[in-house]
């Protein structure tokens, strides 16, 4: 059995690892790391686990966690990783931190995006950027692994196909963005009190959603240049739920009569498919099928699909996901199935609830 151990495992993403991991015939979860709740039954602090989970949280001490198990979860805010990572605790244990500490490879764009200072820089050219689809070989030799967020997940897998066989300019993609509000973690605030979420929808972080970076620095790679794009988050009044909405120009492709023209609503389909088709946990909907949240809820699945626009010249790119499952804990419980050589879909092959 391999012996897991979660720091912040009191907040939304957190209860979602315990969710899966309890679930999970190779995994025992020997550490409840919660600063808030120490000594406190876990199933006190989510009565959901009331006799599924008997033990009690304890603190967020990882250097005395990394001795005790062979995987450590990090659902913690932004500088915990990074403030507590030492060769000492990497040759112990692998590492999935679902913050964004070890995302950004340059380390002057993190902390200008996210405000702090990083305290251990020399560990991200070896951190793994966690997503599955896209970096699986590299996360099975990783000891370090960046679990990616959930904005950052729907976003790069809807529009990664085109990028990275150049039937768009990136340049001119914009990404339309909605969230459920368990996106915005357990904690108590005011902009997420339900009087003021309800019968309400409000953009956020427009033109610098800490996010942004991210997202331009993954499809990066894929476009083999630096690109910029916007990208706009919306809150919604549901518990969970990722929708993205991406537009881009399409670049025009050599027809078989030899002229140029926009690619065919079959030519964009089969690259998604080179990409997509033996992915587990990426479906690529049927024609004129759009995305819905409700159709991933409580489930690792990301619907993908899209529109071409021939008047504008234009595609529209839609994906879903549950952002608390494969946009947190799932790819997290995802990377770990990865690290330890085990069947990458173990625990995770949960059918959506509807409704």
């Amino acid at each position: 059995m391999i012996k897991a151990g979660i720091i912040g495992a009191t907040g939304y993403a957190g209860e979602e690892l315990v969710r899966l991991l309890m679930a999970h015939k190779e995994v025992e979860i020997k550490w409840y790391g919660s600063r808030s709740y120490i000594d406190k039954k876990y199933a006190e602090v989510y009565q959901n686990m009331f006799q599924i989970v008997n033990d009690v949280c304890m603190d967020d001490n990882i250097e005395a966690l990394a001795d005790q198990v062979d995987v450590i979860f990090t659902a913690t805010p932004q500088g915990f990783c990074a403030s507590m990572m030492n060769d000492d605790i990497l040759s112990k244990v692998k590492i999935v931190d679902l913050s964004a500490d070890y995302r950004i490879k340059d380390v002057a764009v993190y902390e200008k995006w996210y405000g702090i200072e990083h305290k251990s820089p020399q560990y991200i050219p070896e951190a793994v950027y966690g997503l599955c689809e896209i970096n699986r070989e590299d996360v099975k030799k990783a000891r370090l692994v960046a679990n990616p967020g959930c904005y950052t997940t729907c976003s790069i897998l809807t529009a990664y196909p085109l990028v990275k066989e150049g039937l768009i300019d990136p340049d001119t993609l914009i990404i339309d963005a909605k969230s459920g509000t368990s996106g915005a973690g357990r904690g108590a605030k005011v902009p997420n009190l339900f009087c003021e979420v309800n019968e309400n929808i409000k953009a956020y972080g427009v033109a610098s959603h800490r996010h942004t970076p991210e997202i331009e620095e993954q499809l990066g790679y894929a476009a083999g240049k630096e690109i910029v794009l916007n990208f706009t988050p919306h809150l919604v009044p549901m518990n969970r739920g990722i929708l993205v909405t991406e537009y881009a120009k399409l670049k025009p492709v050599q027809k078989e009569d030899g002229s140029m023209g926009l690619p065919s609503y079959e030519d964009i389909k089969a690259v998604y498919d080179k990409y997509y088709k033996e992915e587990k946990f990426v479906r690529v909907l049927d024609k004129g099928v759009c995305p819905e949240t409700k159709w991933v809820e409580g489930s690792n699945y990301v619907d993908v699909n899209f529109v071409i626009d021939e008047r504008t010249g234009r595609i529209i790119m839609m994906g879903a996901l549950d952002n608390l499952v494969k946009g947190a804990a799932g790819q997290a419980v995802q990377n770990m199935n990865l690290l330890f050589g085990l069947k990458e879909s173990e625990g995770l092959e949960l059918v959506p609830m509807f409704p």
